[in-house]
């Protein structure tokens, strides 16, 4: 009895996972099914013959990996990417998410953790080595039927599909050879991915009324959960509905299709407080690049405002030390930044990460209260902390919902509603623009995309003046731009995005990367989902979020890699380069080259512009360069003709002679344009 055992309990924390989606899902994940076949097999195997040590170590690995991986899933419906593992060397952040072991499956990673550990417990005979082989074929086998799977149930999601370790390991071979495409030039990419759009029917008559700006962001809520904006995306009935909020924003704007670009909470702040998407990938975010970056950080929202006479406040329930916000707060331009220390009301209940919410919210009244006896006009964001993982709420509230996370969240909807009231009675909403937004979206599992589905509701002195359905795609960037519209305050020329206070007749691209898919929207409205390493999905749809179009399928013409490498190329705009020498315009302006070429697409004087030209045009050049400082071997300009990604044929500019310190040249010619390109970067 004791030698047949110990190999049944091996195979039971192996084999769990499988067993565990069959009992939740049935047979309607059958890519999933296969991937945790395979991988519990590759574990089962290599466990019976390895020493008992090393047997404990795989099994506790794969066991704890499992279990995590359900908590994350549950939490953000996602899996782990192996950028994650910098969490691991945390410790504030291990002990944040683990205390009071308060878990969405704690059935699942009970068994899982206990099975693992009584499997160390014995001395096992492996059988004999051709059952090794055998298990390790039939495990390739499984892999090898997952694959077309995989690519065939693309619209499903990454959980829907893999195991979490083989998505891990299928992800961190992927990335690099993603991450090895070069770098596009900016001017490649559509405009509405790099430039500023204000061209849009203003709604306002001159400036808004509005003199202070509140943006109040909810901590992971998406859009699913205000009744009305579920309803105008055409999307059922999720597992809640913030009622309380709904009720306190009778008289406000609703921007139902509104994208949160990424998730962590620090990415959704540097987008909707600088003016730019956040990074498409979990590489180090561009909240600590902008450190570094004075020009950029002085770009942001809080710092334009802070310039032009506003005091700027961050206040956050929080602890500031996590994601360095009490750096990166005032290298943006906060002036006053607080964390859960400011607080001095005690919690009914302790949680780990800071303030529960309604803590919170009765403290940010105040805050604005001292704010408003000043008489000086002010910028104050909050951010809410109690519906972050493992979620502030008692044991008593949570047994009235499905899950901790949906509990957290109606405490949420409680406290928002109640501060609203609050701040309507003193006056606040008088003259104070108020954003109330989310850094990200915890998802829901009705579907994947909704991980990129945010929350946007505007509260304005003008009310019933603005619509109360704002139409058109919008996104987390296009906060700082709404706002320096609003108050009529010249936008600075780095940041990207459009107004809310605006109406637009031109359609425009849209991002987002969530649950490990890079989601696309085109301007000519075609929708794609693309993972690392495998194929696109595409159809045609109004919106990057949204009930997937009737057409959606797979994209036989293999966009990814363009895709991802357009998405790199926002990734990295922020990027310093080593070694760089600075070259004066006649306008002023200040482009950095690396001393040497190394990339004639990006380490260029004018930025690779692309310029259209009408049919049977003639095109005459005129260039003039002074070289204000040189070495002693001076400096040889080139000039390079492309139309797109190809060199221009037919067209010989003359060549710019050698220059030395001081010295100017001029060249000119002339180019014949027969036919008129349309850009585009599908084509």
């Amino acid at each position: 009895m004791n030698k047949r055992l110990p190999p049944l309990f091996l195979a039971i924390p192996c084999f769990l996972p499988l067993l565990w989606r069959l009992l939740q899902k049935g047979a309607s994940e059958p890519a999933g099914l296969v991937s945790d076949a395979a991988f519990g097999l590759l574990v089962f195997c290599l466990a019976l013959y390895l020493p008992r040590l090393m047997r404990i170590a795989l099994v506790g690995f794969w066991a704890l990996f499992q279990a995590g991986s359900q908590e994350l899933l549950a939490s953000m419906q996602r899996l782990p990417s192996w950028q994650d593992l910098h969490y691991l060397a945390d410790p504030s952040f291990i002990k944040n998410s683990t205390q009071g072991l308060h878990l969405a499956s704690p059935v699942l990673s009970g068994v899982l953790l206990v099975s693992a550990l009584l499997s160390g417990f014995f001395t096992i005979r492996p059988p004999a080595k051709r059952f090794f082989f055998i298990g390790l074929t039939l495990a390739g086998v499984l892999l090898a039927i997952q694959a077309p799977l995989d690519r065939h149930l693309g619209e499903a999601s990454i959980a829907a599909r893999y195991n979490p370790l083989h998505w891990f390991v299928a992800d961190a071979i992927a990335t690099p050879s993603k991450q090895a495409d070069p770098d596009l030039p900016m001017t490649v990419l559509p405009a509405s991915l790099r430039t500023l759009d204000l061209s849009g029917r203003s709604l306002l008559s001159g400036k808004g009324r509005a003199k202070n700006v509140l943006i109040i962001t909810l901590e992971g809520i998406p859009g699913l959960y205000y009744p009305q904006i579920r309803q105008a995306m055409g999307v059922p009935a999720g597992p809640f509905e913030m009622q309380e909020l709904a009720q306190n924003t009778p008289d406000a704007t609703l921007v139902p299709d509104f994208v949160t670009h990424s998730h962590q909470t620090i990415r959704g702040l540097y987008a909707m407080l600088c003016g730019d998407f956040s990074k498409f990938s979990y590489e180090m975010s561009k909240a600590f690049e902008v450190q570094t970056n004075a020009a950029r950080a002085g770009a942001c929202l809080p710092a334009q405002m802070a310039e032009n006479g506003w005091e700027t406040h961050y206040l956050q329930g929080a602890g500031l030390a996590f994601m360095n916000k009490d750096k990166v707060m005032p290298a943006i331009g906060f002036q006053h930044v607080h964390g859960s220390e400011w607080f001095t009301e005690p919690d009914p209940y302790p949680f780990m990460w800071g303030k529960t919410d309604p803590v919170f919210f009765r403290g940010a009244r105040r805050y604005i209260a001292d704010l408003q006896a000043k008489h000086r006009p002010w910028l104050l964001t909050l951010l809410t902390v109690g519906t972050h993982q493992p979620y502030a709420a008692p044991d008593a509230i949570v047994a009235r919902y499905p899950n901790r996370m949906i509990a957290t969240s109606a405490i949420l909807d409680d406290a928002v509603g109640e501060f609203l009231r609050g701040i309507r009675e003193d006056g606040v909403l008088e003259d104070t623009l108020v954003i109330i937004t989310s850094d990200e979206s915890h998802g829901d599992a009705i579907a994947d995309w909704i991980s990129s589905w945010g929350l946007m509701v505007i509260l304005a002195p003008e009310g019933k003046a603005l619509p109360r359905i704002k139409t058109g795609s919008y996104g987390m960037l296009d906060i700082t731009a709404s706002v320096l519209d609003y108050l009529g305050l010249p936008p600075p020329a780095s940041i990207i995005g459009r107004s809310f206070f605006r109406d637009y007749t031109t359609p425009r691209e849209m991002i987002s990367y969530t649950t490990s898919k890079l989601r696309w929207h085109t301007a000519d409205n075609r929708r794609f989902e693309c993972t690392a390493g495998g194929p696109c999905n595409v159809g045609t749809a109004p919106s990057l979020i949204g009930i997937p179009p009737a057409d959606f399928g797979p994209d036989r013409k293999d966009h990814a890699p363009q895709l991802f490498a357009m998405a790199a190329t926002l990734d990295h705009k922020l990027t310093s380069r080593a070694r760089i020498q600075r070259l004066h315009f006649g306008d002023g302006k200040i482009i950095d080259l690396p001393e040497t070429l190394t990339n004639e697409w990006t380490d260029n004087l004018v930025g690779a512009q692309y310029l259209d030209f009408p049919d049977h045009s003639k095109v005459h050049v005129s260039i003039r360069v002074k070289a204000l400082d040189a070495p002693s071997e001076g400096i040889q300009l080139k000039l390079t003709l492309r139309q797109f990604e190809k060199l221009v044929q037919g067209v010989d500019p003359p060549a710019f002679p050698r220059l030395h310190a001081g010295e100017e040249s001029r060249i000119a010619f002339d180019i014949d344009n027969p036919t008129r390109a349309n850009p585009s970067p599908f084509t």
